[in-house]
């Protein structure tokens, strides 16, 4: 099989397949996404009223199903009464994209519906400071913890056991507890972020820590290197482009958590915005509000990723990065 085509085992991209199948990615589901909304036969289950007739309950705007909307047009053709008109649509919880993409302006443009509650851009930024707390306290334990764990065998086996166990436990299941300790503000929101991200971070950590070359580790202790002057000059710097690699995936962990985060207590952040929009059943709004997340956090991975290539240049020599 040639190791130059699109489907080359594990060759390097070049910087324009790179930029193709990465447009690809978000290109094909956006087609799919199109294809549902607008065209009436692929899916469409129901049938927007636009004309009521002598439905008595039929309104202008209303969905109904096709099933329905046939059976009253039924009805009213053998009554010789006025017939109802309708156009294929598909559940109002299935926005088209065009109303999504005017939903991203209008969301921060019109006032909340609910009296004194925040805007969109105040709710976005009250979660990205849970995320930013929940994830540098979980990190402030959780990395010192991985790299000497993983250095020292002994320390491992003392703390892994129970991380293993306890990292299985889920974490809003301690969403009570939290209240009870911490208040129903953002205390337990940070601390849901800490347990569901602490105890695979030391995992994580602990695993790529053993992966350094231990004959880097027997010649610094042959040289007299001792304990935390170990870990300080030799463990930290040789995995140090690992260890930023991994906590830019724990970092998505943490925010895989944040609408559960936010449910506990009381409702605050970008799901109090999703909760209120769903609610008055501005799902536009809510697809809006779901696919900013997405942007937030793939634009901050996109921007660690840029910093990781000019922090430690080595390791891209090292790996064949262009």
């Amino acid at each position: 099989m040639s190791q130059t085509g699109w489907f080359a085992v594990r060759a390097a991209l070049s910087p324009r397949r790179k930029l193709v199948l990465g447009i690809g990615a978000f290109v094909l589901p956006l087609l799919l996404w199109c294809a549902v909304s607008y065209l009436p036969f692929l899916w469409h289950p129901q049938v927007l009223v636009t004309q009521p007739g002598d439905v008595d309950y039929f309104q202008v705007g209303m969905r109904v199903d096709k099933e329905v909307f046939r059976d009253e047009l039924h009805n009213m053709q053998e009554a010789g009464k006025g017939l109802p008109a309708g156009e294929p649509a598909n559940p109002v919880y299935l926005p088209a994209p065009h109303e999504v993409l005017k939903a991203f302006y209008s969301a921060f443009t019109t006032a909340p519906e609910q009296k004194d509650a925040p805007w969109l851009h105040e709710s976005l930024w009250h979660s990205m400071k849970i995320i930013f707390w929940g994830f540098v306290l979980s990190s402030l334990i959780g990395v010192p913890l991985g790299i000497v764990c993983g250095t020292y065998s002994s320390i491992a086996r003392l703390n892994e056991p129970f991380i293993e166990f306890f990292r299985y436990l889920p974490a809003p299941a301690f969403g009570a507890l939290a209240v009870a300790i911490l208040g129903i503000h953002d205390g337990p929101k940070i601390a849901i972020i800490v347990i569901g991200t602490f105890f695979q971070q030391v995992l994580v950590i602990s695993n790529t820590t053993r992966k350094l070359d231990y004959a880097l580790l027997e010649a610094a202790m042959t040289l007299g290197t001792r304990r935390w002057r170990l870990i300080s000059r030799v463990v930290v710097p040789g995995i140090l482009p690992d260890l930023y690699r991994d906590q830019r995936v724990l970092l998505g962990w943490a925010w895989t958590y944040l609408i559960v985060a936010e449910l506990i207590g009381t409702s605050s952040g970008i799901t109090f915005f999703i909760t209120q929009q769903a609610r008055y059943q501005h799902f536009e709004n809510v697809y809006a509000a779901i696919a900013m997340i997405g942007i937030i956090g793939l634009g901050i991975d996109l921007l660690l990723a840029w910093a990781g290539r000019h922090l430690f240049p080595w390791d891209n020599a090292r790996k064949g990065h262009v």
